[in-house]
């Protein structure tokens, strides 16, 4: 039995089908508050093994809302949880800043789920949240006229497309305020200026192997998940489509992308609060560095756009 593709130290997968995960330091989750605020484990779908972690911060008195953020791991749809220590640390902190109710999903992973079922465990998520908002104590306080969609990486290429079906569902629940896309996550057939160049063979080779690995077997990378352009998505449906805020770090490889994406929406007209760049930091350091300068900031500017919104 050979390994097909490797992540090193976080992914390999085997020639059988077989799949080996190595997960970096997990924080378990505590309904204790510590540091501004408490944790909670929930699921969202026991038959598909969707779950969850809830943020909550220490609130200031029962009768006042709260907007509500559901956020999406990253991971090249393949690896990454909520139970992460980067994440917990990250989001739990970004409760306290932006005072929000956050709850985190951890969707079915490629290779062994294929998209669309990330989008469709994610999207689930806000059914659940729906149907939960009088029944779970920690979201008696939850404002389901301001919710956010935010992710890193994949992640934020999953905000996008929940964020479509959602727009074409006009009785779901809930009213979605904005999207915050931080270091979004897509790709195509047609190769960018940065992917061309000759020192970006091994990020090259590694995005190709994600997208190969989470993409449909019939599919190339101009499957609508990867590459946005391709997508048949109405002006009516552009025009209804929430206010969005992208993220991108200076050292990213992926920056060009997240950058197209700005662009491409700019063109349907959808209301784009700003292209927000964190030089001298590379991929999700919010992740490996969620105590950071670039990382408080970065909190700072996603809480003012949703206190804007």
């Amino acid at each position: 039995m050979s390994i097909v593709a490797e992540a090193p130290g976080y992914l390999q997968v085997f020639s059988d089908g077989s799949v080996k995960r190595f997960a970096p330091e997990i924080a378990p989750a505590s309904e204790e508050s510590s540091g501004g605020f408490k944790s909670k484990d929930v699921i969202i779908d026991p038959s598909k093994a969707i779950t969850g972690r809830i943020f909550l911060p220490d609130l200031p008195g029962p009768c006042t809302l709260h907007p509500v953020l559901v956020y999406f791991h990253g991971g090249g749809f393949c690896i990454g949880s909520t139970t992460w220590l980067g994440y917990h640390h990250f989001l739990g902190d970004f409760s306290i800043v932006s005072q929000s109710i956050i709850l985190s999903i951890d969707y079915r992973l490629a290779p062994e789920n294929r998209l669309p079922i990330a989008y469709d465990d994610c999207y689930s998520s806000l059914e659940w949240l729906c149907n939960q908002v009088t029944n779970e104590p920690w979201l008696k306080q939850a404002d389901l006229s301001r919710v956010f969609l935010s992710g890193d990486s994949s992640g934020g290429n999953i905000v996008h497309q929940v964020a479509i079906k959602a727009t074409r569902n006009k009785t779901l629940g809930v009213k979605i305020r904005g999207l915050l896309l931080i270091h979004p996550y897509f790709g195509s057939e047609k190769r960018t200026e940065k992917e061309r160049a000759d020192d970006a063979a091994g990020h090259v080779a590694m995005n190709d192997m994600f997208w190969r690995l989470s993409i449909p077997v019939w599919s190339n990378r101009n499957y609508h998940g990867c590459n946005f352009e391709s997508q048949d998505v109405s002006e009516a449906e552009w025009r209804e489509f929430p206010e969005v805020a992208v993220y991108v770090a200076g050292l990213d490889f992926l920056k060009e992308r997240g950058v197209m994406y700005a662009e491409f929406l700019q063109r349907k007209e959808v209301k784009m609060e700003k292209l927000e760049e964190t030089e001298n930091e590379s991929h999700v350091f919010h992740v490996f560095h969620p105590k950071s300068e670039a990382t408080v900031s970065l909190q700072r500017q996603m809480s003012e756009f949703m206190k804007n919104n």
